[in-house]
Formats: structure tokens, sequence, C-alpha cells
């Protein structure tokens, strides 16, 4: 019986994350294998997290196996003494050769399985010892997962007119990569979030005390015709947390008109309570024929909250792994996977 060196991605919130996984899980059990999951956290154990993560597994997994603590080169016996065929192994961030991208560390972690299967879309742009060095020393396949990204996300790089581009999120010098390749894609991009603050600061319109960044924004991006900035906001003590209605009422026009539609960002500040742009943004999505993709960590839990999930055509498992494959059109862990 074969052991599948699975990378996941089960970071928090995790739920959603297993239940997209679950599809490559079940495809290794099929074929008989063994399947051993790997997978990174945050937090700086997985220890404390086990009853939650693991307690959702096993609804589907009930005899699931947890090897707890730093990983290093598997027993020779290990798998012998084990009538379970799903295993899960501890927080990849407990062992520093996993950041590093250390050969010594990605040979420990590949003992432990026969072949490698990379499912982890939301961390392929991390160069670290589980995305990038496993694939030099494992035969290996792409995930399931991992192809609904790459195929849904690939759309966007020949996209169907009017094409409408929602960002938000903070960082201007991360988001202007996309920015300029999507300027000239896009028909309309939607700036919004804590980096709309700085472009309404730059073209001269006052923000209160909300934070502006200190950086340069070219003039052909700050003056861009394409560039659509909030209207009308929410604030509180004189710092800006969400868009406005007259803002809703721009974006809900633009997106019933659109054929694709890309979000990543939320609107407001919703952790801390300022949820109306980014809800009722979501619903009035469900208004519009277009070809819709979400994506982003608070954002994908944002519409789960507000289950507006089916207002999508396709949710993206990625945050910056989904910002920088739409601007490079590849990533570290799929270049990985390309190699022989």
């Amino acid at each position: 019986m074969k052991r599948a060196l699975l990378r996941v991605d089960f970071n928090f919130p995790f739920e959603y994350r297993v239940l997209e996984t679950l599809p490559t899980i079940k495809q290794v059990l099929k074929r008989g294998d063994m399947v051993v999951l790997a997978t990174h956290l945050e937090k700086n154990e997985l220890i404390p997290h086990l009853d939650a993560l693991a307690g959702f597994l096993r609804k589907f997994f009930p005899s699931l196996v947890f090897v707890k603590g730093r990983i290093t080169r598997c027993p020779p016996d290990f798998f012998t003494k084990q009538t379970s065929r799903v295993f899960l192994l501890d927080n990849l961030r407990l062992n520093r050769g996993e950041a590093a991208n250390d050969l010594g560390f990605a040979k420990a972690l590949a003992s432990w399985g026969d072949y490698y299967v990379n499912d982890a879309f939301a961390v392929s742009h991390r160069e670290h010892a589980s995305i990038a060095s496993l694939a030099r020393l494992l035969p290996h396949e792409t995930g399931l997962l991992m192809k609904k990204e790459i195929e849904n996300l690939s759309k966007f790089f020949k996209p169907s007119h009017p094409f409408l581009f929602i960002l938000g999120g903070k960082k201007f010098e991360t988001k202007e990569p996309l920015i300029r390749r999507f300027l000239k894609t896009a028909d309309a991009i939607f700036v919004g979030g804590a980096i709309a603050n700085t472009f309404l600061a730059k073209r001269g319109i006052s923000v209160g005390k909300s934070k502006v960044e200190d950086v340069k924004i070219p003039k052909q991006i700050l003056w861009s015709s394409k560039i659509i900035l909030p209207e009308d906001w929410a604030e509180e003590k004189s710092v800006i947390y969400d868009v406005g209605p007259k803002t809703i009422k721009t974006l809900s026009a633009l997106a019933k008109n659109a054929k694709f539609v890309l979000w990543n960002g939320t609107l407001g500040l919703c952790e801390k309570g300022f949820e109306y742009g980014t809800k009722t943004f979501a619903k009035e999505l469900g208004k519009s024929k277009a070809y819709k993709v979400v994506g982003g960590g608070d954002t994908v839990a944002a519409i789960r909250k507000f289950k507006t999930e089916k207002n999508f055509d396709f949710i993206s498992t990625g945050g910056g792994a989904m910002l920088e494959f739409l601007a490079k059109g590849t990533l570290p862990g799929i270049e990985a996977l390309k190699r022989k």
C-alpha cells in the first residue's frame, strides 16, 4: 500500500478548506493508498487546536491518527503498526527547515510518503520546503483543488467584457503589480479597504484620521479613469471603516452589467463590525449574471458568514496566492510540480 504525502492548507478557518480538499483525499483513498496530511498553522502549535481540527476531520475519517511533534524521518516500522489509512502530521511551522526551504528537512518530510500531492494552492506562493522542494524528492502530482484554482483563476487572463475587478485590503506595494496587470484588461477597478484611503488622500480628498501609507502611487495608476474609489463611507472618530450606500449602488450597477467579476478583499473592517458594504454587495452580486469569483481569507470568511456563497461561481481558498497568481500567472508551488 503506497502512501500519498498530501500538502494541504488547513490553516484557520479550516472548515471550508477541509471541505474543499476532501475530493483529493477521497481520490487517494479510492486508489487503495494511505494519506499523510501535512499542513501549517500560523499559531505556534497545532496541538492546542487539534481537538477542533481532528474532530472535524474525523467526521469524514473516524480512524484518523495524529502524529504529534516536530517532524523527523519516518520510523521504518511506523506504518506497519497502524490500522488507519489517514494520518495528520503536526504543524509544519514547528520545524525551522520548513520556512527556510531546507533540503534536509524536506528529505525528512519526504520519508513519510511514496509520492507527493500538492493541494495547497493558498500557500503555493511561498518557497517553503513542503511546497518547493518535495517535488524534487518524490514522484508528484497536482491535487484536485489546485487544478480547480488554476482553471478558474486563469479565466481572468482573457476575460469577457465588461470586466469588473474589486480590490480591498492594505499595502499598496503588494497590490501594485496586480493593479498594473488588470489596468490593461479590466474595464473598471474598484479600490476599497485601507488602500482606498491612500488613493483618496493622494487625490486630495480628506480622509480624516484614517491611516495613509507613505508611498508614491504612479500617476498613470492614481488618475486612471478605470480606477474607482469610494464615494461615501462610514467612519468613527474621523477614521474610515467601511463604504457607504452610494458606493454600493455604483458597484452594484457595474456588477449587474458585467460579464466577469473578480473580488479580493473586504470593503470594510468586518472583524470590527463594519459589515454593511461587504454584506450588501455580496447580496447584490446575486442579481448579476456575470462569472463571479471571490477570494481572500477575510473576504471568504465574510461571504460564508453572510451565507452568500451561492452568489459566486467559484470561491478561491487563496489570498496572497490568488493575488500573486493573477499578477504573475504562476506560483513557486505550480512551477515545482512541473519538474520531472
